[in-house]
């Protein structure tokens, strides 16, 4: 195994949205040679003629296979990099799968109607976001973590209003919510493992240099910590 991971590198992408978009750019840098997809029951593609391996994972399990060095790079949302805090190396915004993470509340509440409260209930995948944002404004909030369709909790009484990414806001609006403060907007970034970029460092930085070719905007980023991601499902 050792001597294949000489050899090879290995990226980890997430199912969806981010997929797509970084698969595209992998292929238009050369990283890859040709499209691949995750609709297959196979979870590791090799590209024959790059040597490229790619891991197929749920969303938030790539920064741990980055960190853990069981992948060299990945790409994943911002904001899960902010809710898990991973030590992995942030090279390059990759510029696709934009989202917004929101505050969203039954119509006709305000801010200042919710923020005036002494208890405040809210609902969210990214319990650590929040919890940290709510206590940046000064709000006193209790925090519960859900794992899907937080829309609904307002209306089922579970909590006052909700946290979440946002696209179109349709779902919102279909479940009486409207969005009433954004927390953070954010694109997919490209991740290293740290230990990589030492042992593999002309491998990962010509991938690298091949990905700022077909992004014109992107900047290499040194940063130390890992910053929002976006690869959740969207209201």
């Amino acid at each position: 195994m050792k001597e294949n991971r000489e050899k090879e590198l290995i990226i980890a992408l997430p199912k969806g949205r981010i997929f797509t978009e970084a698969t595209e750019c992998l292929v238009k840098a050369g990283v890859l040679s040709k499209p691949i997809s995750d609709k297959s029951r196979k979870l590791i593609l090799r590209d024959a003629e790059t040597g490229i391996r790619v891991l197929i994972l749920r969303n938030h399990d790539v920064p741990i296979y980055v960190e853990r060095g069981a992948a060299d790079l990945g790409v994943i949302g911002r904001d899960v990099l902010l809710e898990q805090g991973r030590d992995v190396y942030e090279p390059l915004d990759m510029k696709v799968a934009p989202c917004r993470l929101m505050v969203a509340a039954p119509e006709g509440m305000t801010w200042a109607d919710l923020t005036g409260r002494i208890s405040l209930r809210v609902a969210t995948k990214f319990p650590a976001i929040t919890t940290r944002f709510f206590e940046q404004m000064g709000v006193q909030a209790k925090i519960i973590r859900l794992y899907g369709n937080v829309e609904i909790a307002p209306a089922a009484g579970v909590a006052d209003l909700v946290v979440d990414l946002v696209d179109t806001g349709g779902t919102l609006r279909a479940n009486g919510l409207v969005p009433i403060r954004e927390i953070f907007s954010a694109t997919a970034r490209l991740i290293a493992n740290r230990a990589s970029l030492k042992t593999n460092y002309k491998k990962v930085s010509a991938i690298i240099e091949q990905l700022k070719g077909v992004i014109p905007t992107a900047q290499n980023r040194t940063e130390n910590g890992a910053g929002p991601a976006s690869g959740e499902e969207r209201a």
